[in-house]
């Protein structure tokens, strides 16, 4: 055994060393056999280039604040490393658009988006960032740590660099598919327009690059794109949306111009940013006043309060396309400002100048952010606007456009003949003179153009005056309608027939000079933006119980001193006299439009804005009720910011409007002019405005606010008295033994269906300006029930009456909505 043993073992072992070898040599062989069918790794090839092999001799330069490269079809901006975390004001705007774009308040010229950017090195990417000065702290305190982290920017859009220069000063990227591309940041193309035009996606065979221009603070880009889209807004059988969009970016000045805080009892457009380094217990919140950048090029001689020219001045330019016979009362408009900014020390501060030809500036552009312009637009459209361009640092306004549409001055024509038309003869006319058309127009100018300075509207302007004044030749000539041209009033609807000399349109006032003295005078001497404030405030104060140089905002729906297309310090007085004159030119309007052929399609327009000129002068009115009168104070001045209408007015207002609102409207529902513009609905045209100003009274702020009068005293207006005065005058002919008008019909029965809605529904707050009020816990429901309880026994009465059938009838039908209403089943 042992010997078989030793003999196994011996071969065993003599076989090892083969066997080891074998092994040895078949890994050996799969190792080589692995080195030969794996290719070693290759490091990845850089995306950057020597210079010369991306900018070739082939590029078309252009320098500016970015040289701009065309090499082929490719566009390549050359940064120069020093712009690099600057901050650039990016403006994308509209140049050329379908008709009826956005429902046809979007307009050539119109900005799309407007942000604050920064061009930021990120490893071998250059990246563009949206920036917000919204959230601020001084970099030297530890807090700006956590404001940067909470506030982090989001990235537009990342570049690869593609070369350096040969100093390496300037760094390459390839800027094509950022431009060319639908980058939503940049686009024209809203979310709500996608959504309406049932936009699929753009077009890349049909979209491209139009052209990039440089200069010295700017690049200008103008795109062309074309998005396919099921439902376009004209040419539908194309399928097609072609814009052509601008793309402006500017450098923001290296030294920020010093902003001015805001005051709220100045109107001014603003920008807020949060102080999160102030020694506040919270985030200070400091509002600063949007406005240009006026300095005075002798600031000794403007010390002495001598008139000095700025160092820059203002500068509009009028569109090309402005019909000539028009310019020169543009150029007035605009030109009307001078006046108040010699107030504030500058003279020649504003001007209007002709566009340049394409020989005095080849590169000129309206969309050119370097360039404000009036830009006039080709457009049924009845507006204009003034909107401008801020750095949101400061408030600087950087460029605006002012924008005029083509059929605005339509409108004037026929406010003009509705509103004045009674004590003005030569408003009775659709010829309106070219000097009247061109001097409302001048006005309106003059209007967008203070939005474009950074003031707001002004809705207390119009009731600084008082109403009777309207009807002196001698103040309206020295003083026009309102104490700004911010107001919307637009004519003088008071003055009556024979009175003598009467100014009828509006035009500048002394809250205009005031509100620029207080925005644009040079302050000397101050170091902050704080260090202003005792002069400011001194400013107001001065001027503080003057109601002429009183701010109100346009949003104060239940102020009456504070409301807009009104006139006057009396709405009650104001709205008498206007509808007296309505009266008169509803018994002349075939009159004065009969000499026009057109199918009576004049006619019919002006009827129809009749009415809601009517409708007009009736809201005013609805205002006092439940009225709030709102005057700007700090805690440094006496009395209460928040006054209540007294009783006698809301008394008065309400009076006026079951006489002059509320009932049958003999001399407004002209036959003779409808039965020349329509074949039926005339009971349903004064039915719905008459609706519309009853829902108005009956407003849930409104009832809310009389509400809240019962804990303000016994001299209130309060809401139960407010519901049982409506009731009894909506249905003051339950008390004797008469038949209901149609016009009363219908009317009583928009009371039951508002009566319903407040009963029933879940209401929300409709605007900023209304509070809450939680009806379920609240008195509004308790006291519908009662008022309709009420009403239901008036009803039961006055049925079995002597009436006529259809007034009988329209009782029972008025009792049957009634419970169903409080007895739903």
């Amino acid at each position: 055994m042992n010997k078989v043993f030793i003999c196994v073992a011996t071969a065993v072992l003599l076989l090892l060393p083969a066997a080891q070898f074998a092994q040895s040599k078949k890994e050996k062989s799969k190792k080589k056999e692995e080195t030969v069918t794996t290719p070693p790794e290759k490091k990845p090839e850089s995306s950057i280039k020597e210079y010369s092999k991306v900018i070739t001799k082939a590029a078309i330069s252009d320098e500016g604040l970015f040289t701009v490269h065309k090499v082929d079809k490719k566009y390549y901006f050359e940064i120069p490393n020093k712009y690099l975390d600057k901050d650039m004001l990016l403006v994308s705007r509209l140049s050329k658009l379908p008709s009826n774009l956005g429902g046809g308040y979007v307009n050539a010229g119109a900005e799309t988006n407007e942000q604050l950017v920064v061009w930021q090195r990120f490893q071998d990417k250059i990246l563009i960032k949206a920036k917000t000065y919204n959230a601020v702290a001084n970099d030297s305190l530890p807090i700006s740590i956590s404001v940067k982290a909470n506030n982090y920017e989001p990235t537009l859009f990342a570049f690869d660099i593609v070369a350096f220069s040969k100093d390496s000063s300037n760094t390459v990227i390839d800027v094509t598919k950022f431009y060319s591309t639908d980058v939503k940041a940049i686009s024209g193309i809203s979310a709500e327009m996608r959504e309406t035009y049932k936009v699929k996606g753009l077009d890349d065979s049909r979209s491209f690059i139009n052209t990039i221009k440089s200069f010295p603070l700017n690049i200008e880009v103008t795109q062309d794109f074309t998005y396919n889209a099921s439902k376009p807004s004209v040419l539908q059988e194309t399928e097609s949306i072609s814009i052509q969009m601008n793309q402006s970016m500017i450098l923001l000045p290296e030294v920020p111009m010093k902003p001015r805080l805001a005051d709220n009892r100045v109107g001014w457009f603003t920008v807020d940013q949060y102080d999160y380094g102030s020694n506040e217990l919270k985030s200070d919140l400091k509002t600063y006043i949007q406005r240009w950048r006026l300095e005075p090029k002798d600031p000794e001689a403007y010390a002495k309060g001598e008139l000095v020219e700025p160092i820059k001045p203002i500068v509009y330019y009028l569109d090309p396309a402005t019909p000539e016979k028009l310019r020169k009362y543009i150029k007035r408009g605009i030109e009307e400002w001078q006046k108040p900014f010699e107030k504030a020390g500058f003279k020649n501060a504003i001007l209007a100048k002709d566009a340049p030809t394409k020989e005095e500036d080849p590169d000129f552009s309206p969309e050119d952010i370097r360039y404000s312009v009036i830009r006039y637009v080709a457009s049924t459209t009845r507006n204009a606007m003034g909107p401008s361009v801020s750095d949101p640092r400061t408030g600087e306004i950087i460029e605006s456009d002012v924008i005029w549409y083509h059929n605005h001055l339509r409108s004037y024509r026929n406010r003009y003949l509705l509103e004045t038309g009674a004590a003005n003869p030569t408003a009775r006319t659709l010829q309106t003179s070219d000097e009247e058309m061109g001097e409302m127009m001048q006005m309106v100018i003059a209007h967008e153009v203070g939005h474009a300075l950074g003031l707001p509207h002004n809705m207390a302007a119009s009731s600084a005056f008082d109403v009777e004044s309207y009807r002196n030749g001698t103040f309206t000539q020295e003083n026009g309608i309102a104490a700004s041209i911010m107001d919307y009033a637009r004519f003088n609807y008071i003055a009556q027939p024979g009175d003598k000399n009467i100014r009828f349109i509006r035009k500048m006032g002394a809250y205009d000079d005031y509100a620029i003295n207080w925005g644009y005078r040079v302050i000397p001497d101050v170091k902050s933006p704080e260090d202003e404030n005792p002069t400011l405030a001194k400013w107001i104060l001065d001027k503080a119980e003057n109601p002429v140089y009183k701010f109100g905002k346009q949003s104060s729906a239940f102020d009456p001193s504070s409301q807009t297309e009104d006139i006057g310090n009396n709405s009650v007085k104001a709205s008498t006299y206007g509808l007296k004159n309505l009266e008169y030119v509803a018994k002349h309007l075939n009159e004065w439009t009969s000499s026009v052929t057109n199918n009576y399609d004049d006619l019919d327009e002006l009827y129809k804005e009749f009415l809601d000129t009517w409708s007009r002068y009736v809201g005013h009115v609805v205002t006092n009720v439940g009225g709030i009168y709102e005057n700007t104070k700090k805690p440094n001045q006496a009395g209460d910011v928040y006054e209540v209408v007294p009783q006698a007015k809301q008394v008065e207002a309400m009076n006026w409007l079951q006489k002059n609102a509320f009932n049958s409207p003999t001399w407004i529902v002209n036959l003779s002019t409808l039965k020349k513009t329509d074949f039926a609905g005339y009971t349903e045209k004064f039915r719905s405005i008459q609706a519309r100003q009853l829902n108005n009274l009956m407003a849930l702020g409104r009832i809310g606010r009389l509400m809240d009068n019962e804990i303000l005293g016994t001299d209130t207006y309060k809401a139960l008295d407010f519901f049982k005065d409506i009731r009894k005058g909506i249905w003051k002919e339950t008390a004797t033994i008469v038949n209901v008008t149609i016009y009363r019909r219908n009317l009583q029965r928009a009371y039951i269906e508002r009566m319903k809605y407040l009963m029933t529904e879940e209401i929300k707050p409709t605007d900023r300006s209304v509070v809450y009020y939680n009806v379920n816990q609240s008195d509004l429901r308790a006291l519908v029930r009662g008022e309709l309880t009420a009403l239901k026994k008036m009803l039961a009465i006055a049925k079995t009456g002597g009436i006529n059938t259809e007034t009988k009838y329209h009782y029972e039908d008025c009792i049957k909505r009634i419970d169903a209403i409080l007895d739903p089943k």
